[in-house]
């Protein structure tokens, strides 16, 4: 299968109206608070850290870029073209390759596996914005590019994120702006059990290496000034043995 067309067309218009440079959007925080934190989590359970690392829903590439200084062979992948525009601007020296990627499309995934090899996965928050039907043949994906030796890290909002979105959706002042704009494309965050996740990555055929909560940064505040940050869950997965 593939992604819908609807939710492929809302992601366009999303990152064709988003403004460039780095913040602009609601999750687009700085590497530090972000990926930094992450490979902290993640690099004690690589069993090969030279393969090559894929940012799966790199977006505009902040991350994809952060991580191209720490590993020697990064690749920033999107389902959607606009982003991919934004990410390559961004990166003039091509620290990092871009590459459109429905990674729900299983030919596709076996098509970049094919060309790469085993790779690292580098996700966040990719499988909550996808329909419901989607996370599996996500999931399923992210096996097929990790193959035997790589490993992927997920880090996906938690359950208790959702009533934090929706006080910030419920303001009398409206929703913070970069909060509306996610919401104006129809692409606002689906509802998604803590425990799906592990559930996704087992029925993929993938064991979970590692799990826990953080706090995920987004590039919003607010009105008492202090960054919103959501309740988040991180795993680490990979083949048994």
């Amino acid at each position: 299968m593939s992604v819908t067309s609807r939710y492929r067309e809302a992601w366009e218009g999303f990152w064709r109206e988003a403004p460039g440079g780095q913040g602009g959007v609601f999750w687009d925080a700085e590497p530090a608070l972000t990926a930094a934190r992450h490979l902290a989590l993640f690099e004690p359970h690589l069993s090969d850290p030279g393969l090559p690392m894929v940012d799966l829903g790199c977006g505009n590439g902040t991350q994809t870029r952060f991580l191209a200084g720490r590993f020697p062979h990064v690749v920033g992948a999107d389902l959607s073209a606009a982003a991919l525009d934004h990410a390559r601007r961004a990166d003039p020296a091509g620290r990092a390759s871009y590459r459109q990627l429905d990674a729900v499309e299983k030919g596709e995934a076996q098509d970049l596996h094919a060309e790469l090899g085993d790779v690292n996965v580098y996700v966040r928050g990719v499988l909550h914005q996808c329909e419901a039907g989607e996370r599996q043949p996500l999931a399923d994906g992210i096996a097929t590019l990790v193959g035997d030796r790589g490993r992927a890290f997920l880090v996906e909002p938690a359950e208790a994120a959702g009533a934090l979105l929706q006080s910030l959706t419920a303001s009398p002042a409206g929703p913070p702006p970069k909060v509306a704009a996610v919401f104006r494309h129809g692409i606002a965050p689906g509802r998604m059990a803590d425990d799906e996740v592990p559930e996704f990555l087992a029925a993929a055929g993938l064991t979970l290496l590692a799990s826990g909560t953080a706090l995920l940064a987004t590039t919003e505040y607010a009105p008492d000034g202090s960054r919103i940050e959501l309740p988040s869950g991180w795993y680490v997965t990979g083949r048994a043995g």
